[in-house]
């Protein structure tokens, strides 16, 4: 019995550390989906840069354990 309840409070956890919640920035429409082990960012910026080619920034940032491991704003 005691192995079950361990077993069930540790998907729980697991569960909890995977479910995001969602943050809109005010920045053109980027949204940032945060969870306790990873956060997504979906950018869409306007105005990111002083050059021409920087005017509007699409893509997605992943991080997990707040260590970018995938980046392809352009």
């Amino acid at each position: 019995m005691k192995k079950k309840v361990i077993i069930g409070v540790c998907i729980l956890l697991v569960i909890v550390c995977l479910i995001p919640s969602r943050m809109y920035l005010e920045d053109g429409g980027t949204v940032v989906y945060n969870a306790i082990l990873y956060q997504v960012e979906d950018v869409h910026r306007i105005g990111a840069g002083d050059d021409v080619k920087d005017e509007y920034l699409e893509g997605t940032i992943v991080r997990i354990l707040g260590i970018e491991v995938y980046n392809d704003v352009q």
